[in-house]
């Protein structure tokens, strides 16, 4: 059996691990099973994502920005990968600039180098739209939204549980839920069953987000596709997002993973959302991988 030598980049921003290929002087031949193979932690590298460098598709952006989860399928966003996209692409020579402009599957990202070493993504503006989510609530009823805030929760029947939850997309859809204490939270459980909610036909990323005060959460997310990770960029967004909409938190808040620290704005209506946080590369490689999977 024939194989391909791939040469690849680890890097991680606050856990959240990614392969990173460079594919801006030709595409590699992978397939669905390849992406697999490279994010296993056992038979290929490891990581949560597998994240593609390749040209500009059109005028006007810089690089093109593909998304694999470690299951193989392509996904529109990812927050911590488009931190380590930028540190990437800077340290590798591609690009002079400190700000890019990248195209995804959600639309155009902007992230920046900031001079003390972080990468602010600019995650555009949270979408509420439910069909845009998309989100498909045939069946059920909305909670009234709450005297504090201007936004309702979803309850979402988990077989003996019923789990209220805030619907929204950050190019990619996210159901919130408040929890006491995130530690505590049923994560491995009910994550999965959120994920494959029937009401959400693209899956969902399911966030459990804990309040500690109005400037500060700790949360933890599993993500569609790859499960339980140690951070979540869009994640961490959505969740602000959903807290300032049900009126617990404010514009700006530090949101604690169990990966470490993210600094997310938002001022609400149209505006866009800012993250700002670490991006680190881990090790550089090379993995031989067979033709054919």
């Amino acid at each position: 059996m024939r194989a391909m030598l791939i040469p690849f980049t680890k890097m991680q921003g606050a856990g959240n691990d990614f392969v990173v290929l460079d594919e801006t002087r030709g595409r590699l031949p992978l397939t669905p099973a390849h992406y697999r193979r490279l994010a296993d932690r056992h038979f290929g590298v490891g990581a949560d994502q597998v994240l593609s460098v390749r040209p500009a598709p059109a005028p006007g952006v810089d690089f093109e920005y593909v998304i694999h989860n470690a299951d193989g399928g392509e996904v529109e966003q990812c927050g911590n990968g488009a931190r380590c996209f930028v540190r990437f692409v800077c340290e590798q020579g591609l690009s002079d600039k400190r700000r890019l402009r990248v195209q995804t599957l959600s639309g155009v990202m902007e992230p920046r180098l900031t001079d003390d070493g972080r990468v602010t993504v600019d995650m555009g503006a949270p979408v509420f739209d439910l069909p845009r989510v998309p989100f498909e609530p045939a069946g059920l009823a909305p909670e009234p939204a709450g005297p504090q805030g201007d936004w309702q929760r979803w309850p979402l029947p988990l077989g003996a549980a019923t789990v209220p939850v805030v619907v929204l997309s950050m190019g990619n859809p996210h159901a919130v839920q408040i929890v006491g204490d995130v530690d505590a939270a049923l994560v491995a459980e009910l994550g999965p069953r959120i994920e494959r909610h029937p009401a959400f036909p693209k899956r969902v990323n399911a966030g459990f987000l804990q309040i500690v005060d109005r400037r500060t959460v700790r949360l933890r997310v599993y993500e569609r596709g790859a499960g339980e990770t140690l951070a979540c960029g869009t994640g961490a967004c959505a969740a602000v997002a959903a807290g300032i909409r049900l009126g617990l938190l404010d514009a700006t808040v530090d949101v604690h993973t169990r990966g470490g620290l993210l600094a997310i704005s938002w001022a609400g209506g149209d505006a866009r959302v800012s993250m700002t946080g670490p991006a680190v590369t881990v090790f550089h490689g090379q993995i031989e991988l067979p033709d054919t999977l």
